[in-house]
């Protein structure tokens, strides 16, 4: 019933409130938002648990300004904690996680079709966490939304409360 109810949700609802939502300005993010919301919420239902997990991150949590790039392997990163990848990279390490840094959809199709974890993690925008949730269908995907303080796609921020949390849901 509740893979039922994410297909329905996934496949169905959510493209045709895209559909719907051009005729009103605003209202995209607002569908992406529920959308997470109800994917994960429906996700936990599922009581789905198991030590097969990737962390998928988006780039721009890296400060700019950084001169070590981390987008082809994130242990490169020097954990000066200037951002919140140091932090991450220790989730990780503690969980015994698949760690990887997408630079967008593509790639982060492409790190879950090579890595092929059980459930899935991911910390991005309303807009790529919806789509990649979408698109990752039928894995189960934990969403957590990114803080953008500096506007979309540049230092964002995450709590780390939520990714841990998502991380122990699936441990469990």
């Amino acid at each position: 019933m509740i893979n039922l109810s994410r297909f329905l949700l996934l496949k169905i609802f959510y493209p045709l409130l895209v559909v719907f939502s051009t005729l009103k300005k605003g209202y995209k993010e607002r569908i992406q938002k529920w959308t997470i919301s109800a994917n994960n919420k429906l996700v936990r239902l599922s009581g789905i648990k198991t030590k097969s997990i990737l962390l998928l991150l988006p780039h721009c949590l890296q400060i700019s300004d950084c001169n070590v790039r981390i987008t082809h392997n994130i242990y490169n990163c020097k954990r000066c904690g200037r951002c919140d990848i140091k932090d991450l990279i220790s989730i990780a390490e503690s969980h015994n996680l698949n760690l990887f840094i997408a630079t967008g959809g593509t790639l982060a199709r492409k790190i879950v079709k090579e890595k092929r974890p059980e459930a899935i993690v991911a910390v991005a925008c309303e807009r790529d966490l919806s789509s990649g949730i979408i698109d990752s269908y039928p894995l189960p995907v934990l969403g957590v939304t990114n803080e953008r303080p500096f506007g979309p796609c540049f230092n964002t921020k995450v709590d780390l409360g939520q990714v841990i949390e998502a991380i122990e849901f699936f441990a469990r």
